[in-house]
């Protein structure tokens, strides 16, 4: 039987969408969640997964498991492959789910700059199964040293080039040190795992470019301490089986960590919109798109402004407030009741922090 309720779809089951989802756990309506996985992936931790401190199923938690007291939405595995918001429509394969509210909240993609085959040498960290692979070859780089006997070849292993140096990057070569340095303290016998060269290749003028630059000095010191070299202002100009070519030198390595780049996912072709260079959607102050009826993105996929023009940024603490306050919106603006107030701001001009920074699944 068609249920005459009015239908909401959630493309994504981030912060941002499932935030979404419980914010429309007391509407009358219908919501459906979709999404490739059957997981909510707590992504900041991922990097402890790759080094090897937390197990995958630390930070994962079955997306069903998490929404099941709310009875009116359901979970679908499975992949958007299109939307059509003409017909209010959003495809998945050859069948398709008729929507009266899209809700977009499907994050970022790894962005090589146009050399995507650097991919093979360089894996980026956005998903269980790419932590996995990184821990895998970390942890193998160290057992390859342990009976290698060529000098040179011992230290390529040994040398882990993370490049970028935002915050993944910047925790990720962290833990590495961490991995070396602590974690591996006697567990080998002809290598010292204290040995291992850590570098961190920023492009950029300093590392954390988007934070106050105190934060920055703190952050380099406290790589300093434990052993990681950060180059800053180095470009990268090729990665391959032998380490990374840095303004056209070499620097061999058999392990290198890629964290300079993400571009949202496709959502501006997908809805036929204009984005900015990232591939960000514009979208109002309630996240709607602006020439789209009853359209909305967040988290990553979406460029939304303050009324100062200051971006929201790309983070899980925002991306959690954002899909909170749209999915309470949209319940009041469902159930008839009066509309929310805007989305609340610090002093800073960002939005408040809160229970998002404690969360752990």
């Amino acid at each position: 039987m068609t249920s005459t309720r009015p239908q909401v779809v959630i493309i994504g089951s981030g912060f941002a969408g499932l935030a979404a989802a419980r914010g429309l756990g007391k509407a009358r309506a219908d919501v459906t969640i979709i999404d490739r996985t059957n997981h909510h992936l707590f992504q900041p931790l991922l990097y402890q997964v790759a080094t090897a401190e937390l197990a995958p199923g630390d930070i994962a938690q079955p997306i069903r498991h998490i929404l099941r007291r709310h009875r009116n939405v359901r979970v679908l595995l499975g992949e958007a492959t299109g939307i059509d918001p003409q017909t209010h429509r959003v495809w998945m394969g050859e069948s398709f789910l008729h929507y009266d509210y899209l809700i977009i909240a499907t994050g970022s993609r790894h962005s090589y700059f146009g050399n995507d085959a650097w991919a093979r040498f360089a894996p980026g960290l956005k998903t269980i199964d790419d932590a996995r692979r990184i821990r895998a070859r970390v942890l193998a780089a160290f057992e390859q040293a342990e009976f290698c006997h060529d000098t040179a070849e011992r230290t390529r292993l040994l040398r882990f080039v993370v490049i970028g140096g935002g915050p993944t990057g910047v925790e990720i070569a962290g833990a590495l040190a961490e991995l070396a340095r602590h974690t591996l303290r006697e567990e080998f016998r002809i290598i010292n795992p204290a040995m291992a060269k850590i570098v961190l290749v920023e492009a950029g003028e300093r590392i954390l470019a988007q934070f106050p630059h105190a934060l920055t000095a703190y952050a380099e010191q406290a790589l300093a301490r434990l052993g990681v070299h950060v180059l800053t202002r180095t470009r990268v100009t090729n990665i391959n089986s032998e380490g990374v070519m840095l303004d056209g030198a070499l620097l061999p390595a058999a392990t290198v960590i890629w964290g300079a780049g993400v571009m949202a996912t496709p959502v501006g072709q997908w809805l036929g919109v204009e984005t900015d260079r990232l591939g960000r959607v514009t979208v109002d102050r309630d996240f709607s798109v602006p020439s789209l009826d009853g359209v909305y993105v967040l988290g990553d996929a979406a460029l939304a402004t303050l009324p100062d023009g200051t971006v929201l940024p790309g983070l899980a603490q925002v991306a959690d407030q954002e899909g909170e306050w749209l999915g309470r919106a949209l319940a009041r603006r469902i159930n008839g009741e009066p509309p929310s107030a805007p989305l609340p701001l610090s002093r800073q001009g960002q939005p408040r922090h809160h229970r998002a920074q404690r969360r752990r699944c």
